[in-house]
C-alpha cells in the first residue's frame, strides 16, 4: 500500500498569471529574431526594452517594502561607470566586470539605504530625487577619473564581428536573471516579510521581524539590479555619461511598474516593453510625441488603475 502523498497547494491565481506571462514573454523573445529575421532596428528596440525592464525590477522590489524609489537611475549610473572603469581602465574581463558592477551598485545602495530608509512616504520619495541628482553631479565633477561631461567612451563589447544577435541574447539572458531574482524575492518567505512590512511595519516588528535589516536588504537588491542594468547599457551603447541616467529616467522606471501592475513580478516587464515600443511608434509624430504619450498614459491609468496585468482579473476571480 502506497503511503499518502503530501498535498501540494495549488499555485495562487496571481502567481499563476505571472508565470504564464513570464513564460510566454521569454519564449517570444527567444524566437522573435529567428521568425522575423535579425533586423538591427528591431533587435535594438528589444534590447533597450530588456535593459529598461532590468532596471525597473529594482523599483518594483523597493515598492514591495512600501517605499517609492525615484533614485534607481542614480544606481544605474553607478553600475554603468563601474563597468566602464573596470573595462577601460583596469582591463577586467567583461564576464567578471558585469557582476562586479552590479555588486558595487548593490553595496552603495545598502550603505546609503542604511541612512535614508528610515524615512517614509513623500519624504523618502523627495530624498531619492535629490540622491539621483547628487550621484549625477558627483560623476559630472569627478575630474579625470570620470571624464566629466565627456563621459567614458569606446567601451569594448564582449563579442567580435557582427555582435547584434549575440548582444541581443545577452540582453535576454540578463533579463531572465533579473526576473529570476525578482521572482525568488517575491514568491518566497523573504517576499512575504517584505509585503508584511509594506502593510504595517510596526506589526511586522512586533512579530520579531528586524524591519531595518530587511529594508536595507531590499534596497540593496534593488540597487544591484539597477547597477546591472546600467552596466549592460554602458556596454550596449559603448559609453556612459552623467546624462545617461537622470531623474527623468527614474520616473519612467516607476511608470513602467505602475502601468504593468504593482502586484505582479511581470508588471515591470510588461510596462517597460509596452511603453518603450509605444514611444518608438510615436517617434514619427515628433512634434506631438510627448503629448500623445502623456494622454495615452492618463487614459490607461484611469481605465486600468491596477495595471495591464489586471486585465480580465475580475472574470478570473469569478471562476470556481
Amino acid at each position: 500500500m502506497q503511503p499518502p502523498q503530501p498535498h501540494r497547494p495549488a499555485m495562487p491565481a496571481p502567481q499563476r498569471r505571472d508565470a504564464v506571462v513570464v513564460t510566454v514573454f521569454m519564449a517570444a523573445l527567444l524566437v522573435l529574431p529567428l521568425v522575423l529575421g535579425p533586423s538591427r532596428y528591431m533587435l535594438s528596440v528589444l534590447m533597450n526594452c530588456a535593459g529598461l525592464s532590468l532596471v525597473a525590477f529594482g523599483v518594483w522590489i523597493t515598492f514591495s517594502i512600501g517605499r517609492i524609489n525615484i533614485c534607481q537611475a542614480g544606481f544605474a549610473l553607478i553600475g554603468g561607470y563601474a563597468m566602464a572603469i573596470l573595462l577601460s581602465r583596469w582591463g577586467v574581463n567583461f564576464w567578471l566586470a558585469l557582476p562586479l558592477a552590479a555588486l558595487v551598485a548593490g553595496i552603495a545602495g545598502g550603505l546609503i539605504g542604511a541612512f535614508i530608509l528610515k524615512l517614509k512616504g513623500i519624504y523618502f520619495a523627495m530624498l531619492t530625487i535629490c540622491l539621483t541628482e547628487a550621484i549625477r553631479l558627483a560623476f559630472l565633477n569627478g575630474g579625470d577619473f570620470t571624464q566629466g561631461s565627456h563621459g567614458i567612451t569606446g567601451l569594448p563589447q564582449p563579442f567580435a564581428g557582427d555582435s547584434a544577435l549575440p548582444m541581443y541574447y545577452l540582453a535576454v539572458g540578463l533579463l531572465a536573471l533579473g526576473l529570476l531574482v525578482t521572482w525568488r524575492v517575491h514568491y518566497s518567505r523573504l517576499g512575504r516579510i517584505f509585503r508584511a512590512m509594506r502593510l504595517n511595519e510596526d506589526l511586522a516588528e512586533s512579530f520579531g521581524t528586524h524591519v531595518w535589516r530587511y529594508r536595507v536588504l531590499a534596497f540593496s537588491i534593488a540597487c544591484g539590479l539597477g547597477g546591472l542594468g546600467g552596466a549592460y547599457f554602458a556596454v550596449f551603447t559603448q559609453s556612459v555619461y552623467p546624462q545617461s541616467f537622470t531623474v527623468e529616467h527614474s520616473i519612467y522606471y516607476m511608470l513602467f511598474c505602475f502601468l504593468g501592475g504593482l502586484e505582479f513580478v511581470s508588471g515591470a516587464l510588461l510596462g517597460a516593453f509596452a511603453l518603450t515600443i509605444l514611444f518608438e511608434l510615436l517617434s514619427q509624430f515628433q512634434q506631438f510625441q510627448t503629448l500623445i504619450y502623456g494622454v495615452l498614459m492618463i487614459v490607461v491609468i484611469l481605465l486600468l488603475p491596477n495595471g495591464l496585468m489586471s486585465i480580465g482579473m475580475r472574470n478570473e476571480g469569478n471562476k470556481p
